[in-house]
């Protein structure tokens, strides 16, 4: 249930109105997981939630050495709600991450990297808000398993929605699955999901999280897709954490298993996350104007930062080996680095749906849900300000299916980085961007690189495939 809550006091008292018997504290680590410990109340009062609360930050993805492991979390009042997925009546409480020696908001904190972002864009006078209305796709399996060993290698995926499954004797097996890119939009029983997924809204609407639709995707195997409205920088990427742990713990509850893993199938399409996005001042958006596609110069040169940087953003909105399994040609995957009206072949798509100033936004579509949507937000509204900032034009659209064009023009189109090592050394090359305003730091960038390099692609080099499915799969 969602709570309206604004001070620690709101909290305090909320905690003995809904007779609160425990309260569960959540951060992001550094790769964009929930991490989380609970207190009873009597272990809480206002000092606590307004100083902070400990925690070893050396056992943490990204955080701490352990000589340096002491960390605090600090509850944010505003976030409060009550756990759907717990018996014990449980407050949750997402927190920023405070170093207690200096008494800083912790630099390599996620959520604080994100609330700089949208100080920045204050501070500079282009804009009051930044607006991210994200689409998250997951996939929902009967069973996955996977293992490693000395002497062996393997992950298995199963689905009774899998078109692989048509012959299995399953009494009785009715038929109705979803071949390989068959799966958008059709009804029960095709689409056996239509209950799992309106429980999944009807939760996250509980929560205070405002859904706009949900349906199946294109994937056979229970792909789906859940669209938000868009909110504010933050407390979006605070709604994708929400919505993550919706989706996988409805599934549970009904003995399967989501993922937003990007591509667990082969041969069939992936998850992706397209990310719409404005600019607005007051009532107006800054975005809406009378150039193409009916965007305003600003608009346009947010397009032509997002293009300029679209190879570093890679590291950071498409951020596991597995990104790069959806970021090849076919399967609809956005690797063009052009712009278009309506033009889903596009990395850049203008959607046209409506005439109304209101809702005119760019939708950049490289990213994938396995991305820390709190660092992903914030730097594809860096490099978008940075194209502001720097007039930087994104050139011609093209109003092509990119995908069919002729090889000499096709040569001239640039593509998204071929693998996450590029996208890596793209991002090392090109950051200063980031930098500005304080938002991102050198040691964030540098323990990003770091991180992905030491943790994750030498980890990938020195076992086969299934290792990337143990590390990602989860998500």
């Amino acid at each position: 249930m969602a709570l309206s809550c604004a001070s620690a006091e709101d909290v305090l008292k909320t905690i003995k109105d809904e007779k609160v018997q425990m309260i569960d504290l959540r951060f992001t680590d550094l790769p964009g997981v929930w991490q989380h410990f609970s207190v009873p109340p009597s272990a809480l009062d206002a000092d606590a939630l307004d100083a902070g609360i400990g925690f070893d930050g050396s056992s943490i993805r990204g955080f701490q050495e352990i000589q340096e492991s002491d960390m605090l979390v600090v509850p944010d009042p505003t976030t409060a709600f009550l756990d759907p997925f717990t018996t014990a009546p449980t407050l949750v409480l997402i927190c920023n991450v405070r170093d207690p020696v200096t008494g800083q908001t912790y630099t390599r904190d996620p959520r604080y990297v994100a609330q700089k972002a949208e100080t920045y864009l204050k501070s500079i006078g282009l804009g009051e808000a930044a607006y991210f209305g994200p689409e998250a796709e997951f996939f929902v399996f009967n069973e996955v398993r996977y293992g490693q060993g000395i002497n062996y290698a393997m992950h298995e995926i199963d689905s009774k929605e899998g078109t692989w499954n048509t012959g299995t004797k399953e009494a009785p097996n009715l038929g109705h699955k979803p071949r390989q890119k068959e799966g958008y939009f059709p009804v029960p029983p095709v689409d056996s999901m239509q209950d799992l997924r309106t429980e999944m809204v009807l939760t996250m609407e509980s929560l205070g999280i405002a859904i706009e639709a949900h349906h199946h995707e294109v994937a056979t195997a229970g792909q789906a897709e859940i669209d938000m409205r868009f909110t504010t920088l933050t407390r979006m990427a605070d709604n994708l954490m929400m919505y993550k742990y919706v989706v996988k713990n409805v599934a549970r509850k009904h003995g399967m298993t989501a993922t937003f893993m990007p591509k667990p199938l082969f041969e069939d399409n992936a998850s992706g996350m397209h990310v719409h996005q404005s600019i607005w001042k007051a009532s107006t958006n800054l975005f809406h104007g009378t150039r193409y596609a009916e965007l305003s110069d600003l608009g346009c040169f947010y397009i032509g930062g997002l293009l300029r940087h679209a190879w570093a953003l890679c590291a950071l909105c498409a951020p596991t080996t597995n990104s790069y399994r959806r970021l090849v040609p076919g399967y609809e995957a956005p690797i063009n680095l052009v712009y278009s009206q309506r033009n889903r072949s596009a990395c850049c798509r203008i959607p046209m749906y409506s005439a109304n100033p209101r809702a005119k936004r760019v939708e950049f579509r490289s990213p994938d849900p396995s991305c820390n949507g709190y660092l992903a937000f914030a730097a594809m509204l860096m490099a978008g300000l940075d194209g502001i900032q720097n007039r930087l034009d994104p050139g011609q659209p093209i109003d092509k299916n990119l995908y069919d064009l002729p090889p000499a023009e096709a040569k001239e189109v640039k593509s998204t980085p071929g693998s996450l090592e590029q996208a890596l050394d793209a991002l090392e090359a090109d950051h200063a961007f980031l930098l500005r305003g304080d938002v991102f730091t050198k040691d964030v960038i540098e323990t990003w690189l770091s991180y992905k390099r030491d943790k994750e692609i030498d980890a990938i080099r020195l076992r086969p495939h299934p290792y990337e499915f143990h590390l990602y799969y989860d998500i």
